[in-house]
C-alpha cells in the first residue's frame, strides 16, 4: 500500500514550489512568480472577463492572495493549479459584481465525454488563431475548460480544482466544447487539405 508521503515523492517536483516556500524570505521570490505567472494569467483572466481594465485589478488581486497565503499552500495540487484557481475565482467575482454574466452559462452542467480532443487537429499557428476565434465564442463555463486544457495544459482534475467543481462536471463542459468546436475543426482541416492539394 502507497502511503501519502511515498504518492507525494513519486509526484514529478512542481518547479514552482520552491518559490512559493521562499515568498516571504527570498530577496526577488515574489517578483520571479509575479513575473512568471503574469503574462499566462493575463491570457487566461482576459478571456473571461473581455475586458483589459478588468484584468490588472484581478492579476494583483490574484498576486496579493498568493502572497498573504502561501504559507498555507498543503501541495495537494500543483503552485500553478492553485494560482490558475484564485484568478479564476477573482475574475467570476468580478464577473457576478459586474452583472456580466449569466447563470445559464456558469451553471450548464451535462453528462457525457466525447473521446475527440481539439488539441489533435492544431497542425499551424492559422488553425490556432480559428480555433481561438472560435473557443471565443463559447459560453464562458466551456471557455475556461478548453482554456486550461488545451491551451495551458491542465488535466480534468486540476481543471476541476480550479474552478470548484466535480471533475465530471469538467468533462461535461469539455464535450459540448467539443461538439461547437467540431465544425470549425473540420472546416480548417479540409481548408488545410485544399491548401496542400494546391
Amino acid at each position: 500500500m502507497l502511503n501519502v508521503s511515498e504518492s507525494v515523492a513519486a509526484r514529478p517536483a512542481d518547479p514552482d514550489l520552491p518559490l512559493l516556500r521562499d515568498l516571504h524570505q527570498q530577496n526577488g521570490a515574489f517578483e520571479t512568480l509575479y513575473r512568471r505567472y503574469y503574462p499566462r494569467l493575463f491570457d487566461f483572466v482576459l478571456r473571461i472577463v473581455g475586458q483589459s481594465a478588468d484584468v490588472e485589478e484581478i492579476i494583483n488581486d490574484t498576486m496579493m492572495v498568493v502572497w498573504n497565503k502561501a504559507d498555507t499552500f498543503a501541495e495537494r495540487s500543483k503552485v500553478s493549479t492553485w494560482i490558475f484557481g484564485i484568478a479564476y475565482k477573482k475574475s467570476l467575482k468580478r464577473l457576478k459584481n459586474n452583472k456580466r454574466r449569466t447563470s445559464r452559462e456558469i451553471n450548464a452542467d451535462v453528462e457525457c465525454e466525447d473521446g475527440r480532443d481539439p488539441a489533435d487537429a492544431v497542425d499551424n499557428k492559422a488553425m490556432l488563431d480559428r480555433i481561438r476565434a472560435a473557443v471565443g465564442k463559447l459560453p464562458m463555463a466551456q471557455r475556461s475548460i478548453v482554456h486550461l486544457a488545451f491551451f495551458y495544459g491542465h488535466s480534468y482534475s486540476e481543471i476541476a480544482q480550479i474552478v470548484d467543481c466535480p471533475v465530471n462536471t469538467v468533462k461535461t463542459r469539455m464535450f459540448y466544447a467539443r461538439q461547437r468546436l467540431r465544425p470549425i475543426l473540420d472546416e480548417a482541416r479540409e481548408m488545410e487539405m485544399n491548401d496542400e492539394t494546391r
